[in-house]
């Protein structure tokens, strides 16, 4: 009885893993969750975002290699959004590698170039639009603020636009394929490489959450927090693949709106809850309204688009895509650091903050009672011209 009783749950346990970390998430659960974990960390801390961890990074950068000479005012572990990019970065390595997935994958020479410019355009995009597709698109049009929905048009057109250069280089410059190896002692190194990645991939998580009690025992409950929830949504966007790109490239170049239908069920789910928080004052109402709407968040948004699809990954992407081995993604994520901080001391310098416009609160502006509504509206809108566009192929180039 004993032994049919273990084999039981050691047979649970299995297709458990295998659930989990063996067979690919739909896209739409992925959404579902993500949406969870940012209603998680608005209520914990702040409203979700990832540029200003890039800043922080970049700013150190520059600050160790004497090209700023302020010193930043947080080291990376404890800056907010930093430590939750790092739990991103940790989230996918564990996820990839439970799954037996992680791979240092090499690109031809001219991908390293484009991830490099597309990173520099994303960063100089999340400094004009004050956020990258998450803080400046999905966050903010999610908790109401009217730079989101700028910088959602300004995404799509710069998405159509970098598929249009792609298109362009595919037919006038040579195409080169990354070698692979193929001897049969190296065959024979990643067999065993596979196996052990699973025992990799639990030692993260194991450290994943040892770190966040470690936080809490210096009472710094909060930032531990925000690694953890990182963690978390690297795991979900690892598994499901979820990825905002996919949702601005794929109606302009094979039609296909699923990504589509994940993004805006995700960000409906997320824009109620947020509601719910800021209607009831859990959480202030302008809390994280601040995107400039409408000239810094449209031109953000169309230079970050641009850059996402030379890149070949957007500001979270980059990070669960680089955490898998993806060498291009490594080097944009750096130009991404780089750019931003660069960026905003060029804008304030400039004086150019104040023509870029102001954050704007839809319910200050509409009342609750018709934000709510518009807000639907526009994501049914969305999903409803994406699923035309994918019956009529309208508005597909390749």
């Amino acid at each position: 009885m004993n032994n049919t009783l273990i084999q039981g749950i050691t047979e649970e346990i299995k297709q458990g893993y295998q659930g989990a970390f063996a067979r690919k998430w739909p896209a739409w659960v992925g959404g579902i969750l993500i949406a969870v974990l940012a209603l998680m960390i608005f209520m914990w801390s702040v409203p979700w975002g990832i540029a200003a961890g890039y800043k922080n990074w970049g700013d150190w950068t520059l600050y160790l290699a004497g090209i700023q000479s302020a010193r930043p005012d947080l080291v990376p572990w404890m800056h907010n959004l930093s430590v939750s990019n790092i739990g991103i970065i940790a989230g996918a390595l564990a996820s990839a590698l439970l799954s037996r997935q992680f791979a240092i994958r090499r690109a031809p020479g001219l991908e390293y170039a484009k991830g490099a410019v597309g990173g520099i355009l994303m960063g100089a995009g999340a400094a004009l639009a004050m956020g990258c597709n998450v803080g400046g698109f999905y966050t903010a049009a999610g908790i109401f603020s009217m730079g989101g929905y700028a910088m959602m048009l300004g995404l799509g057109a710069g998405a159509y636009i970098g598929l249009r250069y792609l298109l362009w280089e595919m037919e006038h410059l040579p195409q080169k394929t990354v070698s692979r190896m193929n001897t049969d002692t190296g065959a024979v190194r990643v067999r065993d490489w596979k196996k052990l990645q699973p025992v990799f991939g639990m030692f993260i998580m194991i450290a994943g959450i040892a770190a966040f009690y470690t936080y809490s025992a210096f009472d710094l409950t909060k930032i531990g927090g925000l690694l953890f929830f990182g963690l978390l949504i690297g795991i979900v966007m690892h598994r499901s693949r979820f990825c905002f790109v996919r949702a601005f490239r794929e109606p302009f170049m094979t039609g296909d709106s699923d990504m589509v239908k994940a993004v805006a069920v995700s960000l409906m789910l997320f824009g109620f809850g947020a509601a719910v928080i800021k209607w009831n004052w859990i959480q202030p109402p302008e809390m994280g309204v601040y995107h400039p709407f409408w000239i810094g968040s449209l031109a953000g948004g169309l230079i970050f688009g641009i850059g996402m699809l030379l890149a070949g990954g957007c500001a979270s992407s980059t990070l669960w895509r680089a955490a898998e081995g993806h060498t291009k993604l490594v080097v944009a994520l750096f130009s991404f650091a780089a750019a931003n901080p660069l960026t905003h001391a060029l804008i304030n310098y400039t004086g150019l903050k104040t023509a870029l416009g102001s954050g704007y609160f839809m319910p200050e502006i509409l009342s609750w009672q018709i934000a709510l509504p518009v807000f639907g509206a526009v994501m049914i809108a969305w999903v409803l011209l994406a699923g035309w566009n994918e019956r009529t192929e309208k508005f597909v180039i390749f």
